[in-house]
């Protein structure tokens, strides 16, 4: 059972890319971009900084008294609020019926995706507060990385997610192996039971509400540990690339009747999966990794040699679609 946890894992990574992509051309119909300018390379600095602060910000509340309830109150309802919008953007685009209210003279009508994304978004809002198991912040991570994929694969062209994908390949090195700071961030998150950490407990029946602090965890073997974690960010971030690819690249030239701009998102994700199995390697040996050198690395890698094959251009992407 244990060496499934890889495999959990790495089906809660894939399935995320593929809901990203699902969820891409909804969104940006929807208009979810989070920029007016996807070719603009500067684009993505807000979200780096935003990523480099964050951790020092939660670290600094949570050495607070109480600091720690009062930052998990704050983030579950972000969470929520973000829920509520991406879940209402994707029952948008699914033929659900519009409810007349009464009195009907009135003729008030309501789309259903409202109050179906209401209440999904509430009811795991709840349940984090009240019983926070695994499950449950795994499904509410999984939902979350989806629609942070889509949005932010449409919101940045292929010049500035490659630039995303760069800073926080080094942002991470340096976080995880000389100041550490990411280390004691997980060890937070973990303690407050967030879905900013993807669980995969060795057995369905884990109490994730009585399980021991990280930094206990990582002092057994790796085979004895209950559970293995993945940060949120380690599937967001390389999945940036492969939407990316399948929303601004060229569906031409076509190769077996699909799309090289498919194609290209498949290579950015086989990329990211050889860089998955490298840091699984490495996450067998007991020490903290960190995982965006190896997946996004990957998704680089296997971006580029994908669209040298399909389009036979050096540019990448970067210059005029091609």
């Amino acid at each position: 059972m244990r060496s499934l946890r890889w495999l959990g894992l790495l089906a809660l990574y894939v399935g995320a890319q593929a809901v990203g992509l699902l969820l891409a051309d909804p969104f940006r119909s929807a208009g979810l971009s989070s920029t007016s300018n996807p070719s603009n390379p500067l684009g993505p600095l807000y979200i780096i900084v935003l990523i480099v602060l964050a951790p020092l910000v939660i670290l600094f509340i949570a050495r607070k008294q109480g600091g720690l309830a009062a930052l998990r109150q704050v983030i579950l309802l972000g969470i929520a609020g973000a829920l509520y919008i991406t879940l209402y953007a994707t029952f948008s685009v699914l033929p659900l019926p519009v409810v007349l209210l009464p009195p009907y003279s009135a003729e008030i009508v309501v789309a259903l995706a409202l109050p179906l994304a209401a209440a999904v978004s509430a009811a795991l809002y709840l349940a984090l507060q009240v019983r926070p198991q695994w499950w449950i912040v795994d499904l509410v991570g999984f939902l979350s990385a989806g629609a942070l994929v889509a949005i932010l694969g449409i919101s940045f062209g292929i010049l500035p997610a490659f630039l995303l994908l760069i800073a926080l390949l080094v942002y991470d090195a340096i976080a995880v192996y000389w100041t550490k700071h990411m280390v004691s961030l997980a060890d937070a998150v973990t303690d407050m039971k967030l879905p900013i950490l993807l669980v995969m407990p060795d057995s369905a029946g884990y109490d994730y509400t009585e399980a021991p602090r990280l930094a206990e965890q990582r002092a057994q073997p790796v085979g004895e540990r209950s559970a293995l974690f993945m940060g949120l960010g380690d599937v967001v971030i390389p999945g940036t690339l492969v939407v990316s690819a399948f929303s601004w690249l060229p569906v031409h030239p076509a190769f077996l009747g699909i799309g090289a701009n498919l194609w290209v998102a498949v290579g950015a994700l086989v990329g990211s999966l050889v860089g998955y199995g490298v840091l699984m390697r490495l996450v067998g040996r007991g020490n903290p990794q960190a995982g965006l050198p190896f997946l996004n690395g990957g998704a680089l890698l296997g971006y580029a040699v994908f669209y040298l094959l399909l389009f036979r251009s050096a540019t990448l992407g970067f210059v005029g679609g091609l």
